[in-house]
């Protein structure tokens, strides 16, 4: 009869990294959980909304930079745009690199196309694009994130 070993001591070395990610991604998950309560409740958005653009931007990558066509970049989890460097000012910018920073900053962004768009899709298109048909794609897919999500 075989024994079931307790424990990961003598595994493959190739399981304990593979464990070792896995684990880093779920606490990851859960670590920045309450920066989505927190800045939801501050800037009046839903925290599982800015959830969704959080795994629509950057997948929950805290440190992801993206290049844009454009010239411009974005940063961190929310994937802030260069574009509001000048509203942020440098210090504040400089501050990005902070996850719970970030989010913040992200529900700041989306509260302002609240208050000008109302709670609409149209709101949530206006996070990522200023164009009608970039403010569309982009809302359905945070709408088809939110939707899979809905459904764990």
């Amino acid at each position: 009869m075989t024994r079931i070993k307790h424990g990961m001591r003598g595994a493959h070395p190739v399981c304990n990294s593979f464990l070792s990610v896995v684990l880093v991604l779920i606490a990851s998950g859960c670590l920045y959980a309450f920066c989505f309560d927190e800045a939801g409740e501050r800037y009046g958005v839903s925290p599982q909304l800015l959830w969704a653009i959080a795994q629509t931007e950057s997948e929950f990558n805290p440190t992801a930079v993206s290049h844009n066509e454009n010239g411009s970049v974005d940063y961190g989890l929310m994937q802030v745009n260069s574009y509001w460097y000048g509203k942020l000012g440098h210090e504040r910018w400089m501050r990005l690199g902070d996850p719970c920073y970030n989010v913040h900053v992200g529900a700041w962004i989306l509260g302002q196309c609240v208050q000008r768009y109302g709670y609409t899709w149209e709101a949530v298109g206006c996070y990522n694009g200023v164009s009608k048909d970039k403010k569309i794609r982009y809302a359905n897919k945070v709408y088809r994130t939110l939707k899979a999500h809905a459904g764990n």
